[in-house]
């Protein structure tokens, strides 16, 4: 297979590109650095990726960033900063990606517990993981080609812990290896329009 991580770098991302990279061609894009470099941010930006990477058998994304403050503190540009990137980032991804997967290929997005037990200071965080799921639950019914939708949403990983446990407290932090399963869940499966949760 033929697989785009855009994010392929990052502390989940990197264990997923080495998981997938044993047995198949994989391209990681980032915004600096990668195969290939890609601001989600901008669908432009995205356009000229696709160009770039050609056709594939999968898109991951493990990227997009938003704002974390205290509720009274968030201002309307602070919420836009996730509702560009990480949300409107990851629907522009599907919108455009899904004319360069091969038939029967798959997207992959991703989001977090915070859409179901979300902490202080992510109200915009929480509130853009939400729309992603309701987006791929609605957006899997309608598109084509065999191509399948889903989001993988994780529990805070282990790998991250010293780096967020001051947020997460009580939460219990989970393995790498369930956080690569879910993403090969997805990839490697039968689902379209499914929520993979691992929070435990």
């Amino acid at each position: 297979m033929k697989i785009l991580i855009i994010g392929g770098k990052g502390t989940i991302g990197n264990k997923v590109t080495s998981y997938f990279s044993e047995k198949n061609e994989v391209l990681i894009a980032g915004r600096t650095s990668g195969d290939v470099t890609v601001d989600i941010a901008d669908s432009t930006s995205i356009e000229n990726l696709f160009k770039q990477t050609g056709k594939l058998d999968a898109i991951v994304c493990i990227a997009g960033e938003a704002k974390w403050a205290d509720f009274n503190d968030l201002t309307e540009e602070d919420y836009y900063i996730g509702l560009k990137s990480k949300l409107m980032g990851q629907v522009n991804l599907v919108r455009i990606g899904q004319h360069f997967l091969n038939p029967g290929g798959s997207i992959t997005l991703s989001t977090g517990v915070l859409a179901d037990d979300p902490v202080v200071k992510t109200a915009s965080a929480a509130m853009v993981n939400g729309g992603i799921h309701s987006f791929v639950q609605a957006a899997a019914l309608e598109i084509e080609n065999g191509i399948r939708l889903n989001v993988v949403s994780l529990e805070l990983v282990i790998d991250a812990y010293e780096k967020y446990k001051d947020y997460f407290q009580g939460h219990t932090p989970i393995s790498m290896e369930k956080a690569v399963n879910a993403y090969v869940r997805s990839i490697m499966g039968k689902g379209n329009g499914e929520v993979i949760r691992v929070y435990n």
